[in-house]
């Protein structure tokens, strides 16, 4: 049910981030908080006990990343909550406890966003590692359905959270060396996620362990991960609200030390100062962000991949959110050793890894062909979700999950460096924080309409059949749209190659014609 879909957003979140880079080598997830570049010098300028102090912060923050993505109960919640030991009904955790989790992504999300940059991170941080103690405390404890229900809610929490710590890392260190940590940071999560996944199956298969004990192990490690958490350094600067905040403490004492001589120089100096604040807040870089999304949206290549993201993602996360519900019905296991979702959790943490890495070498004319690469991926994952909801073969629903996420992983690199590449760091973080939202939203709605007890409460295998439609729907469009535009670009182009050769023919008649002397004294052309 809930599985890796947290680790998946925390994973889309580092690459989004250095938008200078080609990021991206790695899981998905969904808004990459840039940090700003401050006033902080180059690398090459700080002196030489400054790398000593920011690698160890690094190093510190990796560490505490990967034992956060450590949870060995997480790919077998949804066993657990249908097992003897919980008793809940698949009806119910179907319709009833699994949308709670996307409404409480939606609610917290902006107030996440927002409030990471204004608390410079670490508050976030804290309140994302209780959210998770409270999780397993609740898993561990509760017995009603409104304790998983509000399970899921902080399960919502901590996934809106996870944007504190990609933007973190940032803050650490000098613009020089945004894609290094971006590599430490992503991968410290995915050995976390890896490791998290293969020691649950070992607890499970191996170890025979109950999902209670499971959960208490879960417990003991992301208690561990709130002490963490209660350790990391305060940043000094962020994105938005505090991204040049030594520069106006050193403003403000000087202003301090001038304010007295300038009131006896003109009285109405305070008067004018207050009036002139009242609109300040026109000029701050959030709102400065906002107006300059106008333009973002007019641009072909942003409107095509941020359609993507927020489009193929919704339906993404759908499937992580309620796979292991359809694995359950599937093959609904007697003995907790024959359930293995956590090693199939692994091998597509791995395969994704892999088409993320493989991604960020693939050259091609992304202007003439993103929307029929985009159109094949997508009528694949169709088809992949038309097995999973047909077949009663456990193992090709398993292969068939694996394969549709790393089709998803595949685009997300390109995706996020067709976005970001032009954009500066403040606005690449407004547009992947609006393209999340609005994803988040069609969740919601989505969810509301087709799973929630209040609308059509379908079981889990129409739900996939609804998903195939969905993506079935997203391919006709993408087709369409790759049919007009390699048309129009063949169609043009003879046109182009006129224009090319009248510009060279126009360049040669401007040439001055080289002359030579004759025997008589005159000129002759050559």
């Amino acid at each position: 049910m809930l599985s890796h879909s947290a680790a998946e957003q925390n994973n889309e979140m580092d690459l989004k981030m250095p938008a200078a880079e080609a990021i991206e080598g790695n899981l998905g997830g969904d808004i990459e908080v840039a940090v700003c570049t401050s006033e902080e010098p180059p690398a090459s300028q700080s002196p030489p006990e400054e790398p000593r102090k920011w690698m160890w912060a690094v190093i510190f923050l990796c560490f505490f990343g990967f034992m956060a993505s450590i949870k060995p109960g997480e790919p077998f919640i949804t066993p657990y909550l249908l097992s003897t030991e919980k008793n809940f009904t698949r009806q119910q955790v179907t319709n009833e406890i699994t949308p709670v989790l996307t409404y409480s992504y939606m609610a917290v999300l902006v107030p996440a966003f927002l409030l990471t940059d204004f608390l410079r991170y670490k508050p976030v941080l804290v309140i994302q590692a209780i959210s998770q103690v409270v999780i397993w405390l609740l898993l561990l404890l509760g017995t009603s359905l409104l304790q998983m229900q509000f399970m899921e809610f902080f399960y919502g929490v901590t996934m809106a959270c996870r944007v504190a710590y990609s933007s973190y890392i940032f803050s650490l260190v000098s613009p020089s060396l945004y894609q290094r940590v971006a590599s430490y940071s992503r991968s410290s999560v995915l050995l976390g996620v890896f490791a998290s996944s293969v020691l649950g199956q070992l607890f499970i298969s191996v170890g025979q362990t109950s999902y209670n004990t499971l959960s208490a192990i879960s417990l003991g490690f992301v208690s561990f991960g709130l002490l963490l958490s209660l350790c990391l350094p305060w940043p000094k600067r962020s994105l938005f609200f505090n991204k040049a905040c030594k520069q106006e403490h050193r403003e403000v004492a000087t202003r301090a030390g001038t304010k007295a001589e300038l009131y006896k120089m003109n009285p109405k100096e305070d008067e004018l100062a207050a009036a002139g604040s009242a609109s300040h807040w026109k000029d701050s870089v959030f709102v400065q962000m906002l107006m300059e999304l106008r333009t973002v949206v007019k641009r072909p290549d942003m409107r095509l991949w941020s359609l993507w993201w927020i489009f193929n993602s919704t339906g993404y996360y759908l499937v992580l959110f309620y796979v292991h519900i359809l694995w359950s019905k599937v093959y609904p296991a007697t003995e907790n050793k024959n359930v293995y979702n956590g090693a199939v959790e692994a091998a597509s943490t791995l395969l994704s890894a892999l088409t993320s890495f493989v991604a960020g070498f693939v050259k091609i004319r992304w202007n003439i062909w993103s929307e029929l690469v985009i159109g094949v991926i997508t009528a694949v994952q169709a088809g992949l979700l038309l097995l999973m909801g047909t077949t009663d073969n456990i193992w090709a629903c398993y292969v068939a999950y694996v394969l549709f996420r790393s089709f998803y992983q595949f685009l997300v690199p390109i995706a996020t460096f067709q976005i970001a590449s032009s954009l500066t760091k403040e606005l690449c973080a407004l547009v992947f924080g609006i393209n999340t939202f609005l994803g988040t939203i069609l969740k919601s709605i989505i969810n509301l309409i087709f799973s929630d007890k209040r609308g059509l409460a379908m079981d889990v295998h129409s739900q996939f059949l609804v998903y195939f439609v969905y993506f079935t729907l997203l391919t006709v469009i993408y087709f369409t749209s790759a049919g007009v535009v390699i048309f129009r670009h063949f169609r043009n182009q003879p046109k182009r190659q006129a224009i090319t050769q009248q510009s060279k023919c126009t360049e040669l008649s401007q040439v001055v014609p080289e002359v030579e002397p004759l025997s008589n004294g005159k000129n002759a052309k050559t």
